[in-house]
């Protein structure tokens, strides 16, 4: 098992990672597929998915269906959309573990976080399987938003067709399969600074947040790009990173736009070519290149 220390900001986030040599992204499947009128026999390749878990202080509290790759910006993005963490430097180590079946994802929190995470457990009815697994109430599954209405961010209608146009052709698993979900982060000036993919959505757009942490981004710097319909945990995940703005190629839930609408964040969906829809907070939103917010030149993950 080896050692290596990965660079984040403010923080440096050790990570110990076992042999993954025989844990692959995509596995080659043989398929009978109807072409041109008839039968033929081929191969493609898919996606692989496996159970991804997420332990802390050796209490497993997660355990997710996800593509065994970017594993650590998974630990730190989930973490901190979880409400666990609230930066990178909250976490001493990641270990890597592989298991018969899965992997497992052994994180180390600062004492702090560790105390706070274990009377967290005390209220929970179970272990977490997903986003709103293991609560007790109503009240828990529609957890508070933060507010991203203070955000001075602007992006042109054309920034946002360059956001999605960008992320065609930076998605290099969904080239190879067409099955996984990918999200990035786009900064006005700069274009996509992080993309991350993963067969489901949700992890996708943790992995992002971890990536963007890790690298010193701040949520408030651009808007997060995905290719999935936008539901309620899409908005509230989005709104946690400090981004505030989500941009989807799909559509959006009522509930996200609601969501989306206290939360002071700007929804757009739908977006084909030159063409999208803008659900919440349209001002954000200008028609020539002056309403840009410029930053300053990042290298991008």
């Amino acid at each position: 098992m080896a050692d290596k220390r990965v660079s984040a900001s403010p923080a440096v986030v050790t990570v110990r990672a076992a042999d993954m040599s025989r844990f692959r992204t995509t596995m080659k499947v043989p398929e009978a597929a109807r072409r041109a009128g008839a039968m033929v026999t081929q191969s493609r390749l898919v996606p692989e998915e496996m159970p991804i878990a997420l332990t802390y202080g050796g209490s497993t509290h997660a355990v997710m269906m996800a593509t065994p790759a970017d594993l650590e910006d998974f630990a730190v993005g989930f973490s901190l959309t979880e409400g666990i963490i609230t930066g990178p430097e909250q976490i001493e180590a990641v270990e890597i573990v592989a298991e018969e079946k899965g992997i497992d994802l052994q994180i180390t929190l600062v004492d702090e976080q560790n105390e706070a995470l274990r009377l967290r457990r005390r209220h929970m009815a179970g272990p977490v399987g997903c986003g709103l697994c293991g609560i007790e109430s109503i009240e828990q599954a529609v957890r508070q938003t933060p507010d991203v209405s203070g955000s001075p961010l602007r992006l042109s209608e054309q920034d946002v067709v360059d956001a999605v146009g960008l992320l065609d052709g930076r998605q290099p698993l969904h080239i190879e399969t067409r099955a996984v979900h990918g999200a990035a982060f786009y900064v006005p000036g700069r274009g996509l600074t992080a993309v991350r993919e993963d067969v489901g959505r949700h992890n996708a757009l943790d992995k992002l947040t971890g990536a963007a942490a890790r690298a010193g981004f701040k949520g408030t710097q651009g808007a997060v790009v995905v290719t999935s319909r936008v539901s309620v945990e899409m908005v509230q995940k989005t709104a946690i990173a400090g981004s505030p703005v989500i941009i989807a190629i799909s559509a959006p839930t009522a509930l996200a736009i609601r969501t989306a609408e206290e939360a002071g964040m700007t929804l757009i969906a739908l977006v084909r070519g030159d063409e999208f829809e803008i659900f919440t907070h349209a001002e954000r939103i200008g028609r020539d290149e002056e309403e840009r917010t410029p930053f300053s030149a990042r290298v991008p993950l």
